[in-house]
């Protein structure tokens, strides 16, 4: 159900975009991600950082695409928010409190080294998803960047995820790999 949360404005997003415009896309999306706030509380009685965080950035740069009728405020919301991204995981390793660890260190039992390693290498992810997001969305036509955004960062961050998941498996220990088969 979670996921499907996750993902919805997202989509609500696409067929509006597809049916209509950018700028009526955008203020839905506005209203689809507050709607998925507070029925992510109804359901859990908690909202978790991440969606606080991408529920800001979604209704300042959502309602000021609105307001001053200018795709440009949208489009960079997505790579503000992969910079964000990547400097929150390389701060995190720089004080020697990875975030990727803190959220996973229960299930993936990994060296400090393997944890650093994996941060460098999303920090690298999310700042080529920021270049590649501003080359596209201020040099391609509005249609793919929109196709870029729905379907290339997501496909692309779930098969960093996958490859991301099958590199730790690699660097467990073997009695705790057995634990997952």
């Amino acid at each position: 159900m979670k996921q499907f949360l996750d993902f919805l404005p997202l989509v609500i997003f696409f067929v509006v975009y597809k049916f209509f415009d950018i700028y009526i896309a955008s203020g839905v999306l506005v209203a689809a991600t507050t709607l998925q706030l507070i029925v992510t509380y109804i359901i859990y009685r908690k909202i978790e950082k991440m969606l606080l965080f991408t529920f800001a950035m979604v209704a300042v740069f959502g309602t000021l695409t609105v307001v001053f009728h200018n795709d440009a405020f949208i489009k960079w919301k997505v790579s503000i928010i992969n910079l964000l991204f990547a400097a929150a995981l390389a701060i995190s390793l720089w004080m020697k409190q990875p975030l990727l660890k803190r959220m996973l260190g229960t299930e993936f039992k990994v060296k400090d080294e393997i944890w650093a390693r994996i941060t460098w290498y999303w920090v690298g992810f999310f700042i080529l998803c920021s270049v590649a997001n501003l080359y596209i969305a201020f040099n391609m036509s509005q249609e793919l960047w929109v196709d870029f955004k729905v379907f290339g960062l997501t496909g692309a961050t779930l098969i960093n995820t996958v490859l991301s998941v099958a590199y730790l498996f690699k660097h467990l220990p073997e009695e705790q790999r057995k634990e997952f088969k």
